[in-house]
């Protein structure tokens, strides 16, 4: 049986849809002039907020991202990295339960 790897477009589609599903919104942030910020912005009900920054399966951040998630980190700002499908659930679940 052949393994079919994900594209880092349909990981992201994914997590869309589930925030969507969730009653929540998940738009791609935007930040000109500042590199390296996540890919996605996940807003659930009640003011839960989390930061996604989505890869390939395997693939890891760039050293910049790496430093914005620090900084973001150290601001008091939950950033996640998504590489695999099956870690959407307990991302949001964490995001939900901050």
């Amino acid at each position: 049986m052949e393994v079919v790897q994900l594209r880092e477009k349909e990981i992201e589609h994914k997590l869309v849809i589930v925030v969507k599903m969730m009653g929540g919104i998940c738009p791609k942030l935007a930040s000109p002039g500042f590199d390296g910020m996540p890919d996605r912005l996940v807003l659930l009900p009640k003011r839960k907020f989390g930061l996604v920054e989505v890869k390939a399966p395997g693939e890891k951040p760039r050293p910049l991202q790496i430093a914005r998630h620090k900084l973001l980190r150290k601001l008091g700002f939950q950033v996640y990295v998504l590489d695999d499908i099956e870690q959407i659930g307990g991302i949001l679940s964490e995001i939900q339960s901050s």
